[in-house]
């Protein structure tokens, strides 16, 4: 059993969390530790959005010592895209996941000492730059509502753990003609908003027009 508290509302149940970690158990049961195994379908799709996510270290990429937290790790796939773009030169992976089969697969895929897997829903170690790459799309039983809840308490404590920035994407339910039921599809503008609000007025909002979803860099000041 998973355990958190939040700060401003909460989840009512831990219920959702463990039916997303029983369905992505399934999904790698079925299709290995593949891009299908984490639902991105194909490698073409995953890999572009690390290419829009990892644009947050733009200036820093070169440096050596950068260290990373990856939420939603699945079998660690973030790592090695930042490890064929040499983004990671002797610094730091910390990868996290609710689903213990995903980072057993990542801990059996990946021994490299850079690399570090924690089962967690939050990142426990403060780091560079924070990603969360399609952690947020699948909401299982969980209302939209009540959805927005646990995503925004997400983002407030990952960016608590993000020295330099932070990256995330959302499915846009502003052009989602037939969205699936247990989807999250928000309107990327409210999480603008709130991010703006909360986290930093330093954001940049990248719409892919080949993909409905939404990437937003969040930067800490200067």
């Amino acid at each position: 059993m998973f355990q958190y508290q939040w700060r401003i509302m909460g989840i009512a149940s831990i219920e959702p969390l463990e039916l997303v970690a029983a369905a992505y158990k399934a999904q790698l049961k079925e299709h290995g530790p593949s891009p299908n195994g984490v639902l991105w379908g194909a490698l073409e799709s995953q890999q572009s959005r690390f290419e829009l996510l990892t644009q947050i270290m733009a200036g820093d990429g070169c440096k050596s010592g950068i260290s990373v937290n990856d939420l939603g790790c699945g079998y660690g796939a973030l790592f090695e895209f930042l490890d064929e773009q040499a983004l990671l030169q002797d610094g730091h992976y910390y990868g996290y996941d609710i689903c213990a089969d995903m980072l057993a697969a990542a801990r059996s895929r990946i021994c490299d000492p850079r690399a570090e897997f924690t089962q967690s829903m939050i990142a426990t170690r403060r780091a560079d730059y924070s990603f969360a790459s399609g952690t947020f799309n699948l909401k299982g039983t969980a209302s939209d509502a009540e959805w927005a809840v646990y995503v925004k308490e997400s983002l407030l404590w990952l960016w608590e753990q993000s020295a330099a920035g932070l990256a995330f994407n959302l499915l846009d339910g502003t052009r989602t003609p037939e969205p699936k039921e247990w989807l999250y599809y928000p309107d990327p503008a409210e999480f603008h908003e709130f991010c703006r609000q909360n986290l930093t007025d330093a954001i940049q909002r990248v719409d892919d027009p080949a993909r409905k979803d939404c990437t937003l860099l969040l930067r800490r000041d200067a």
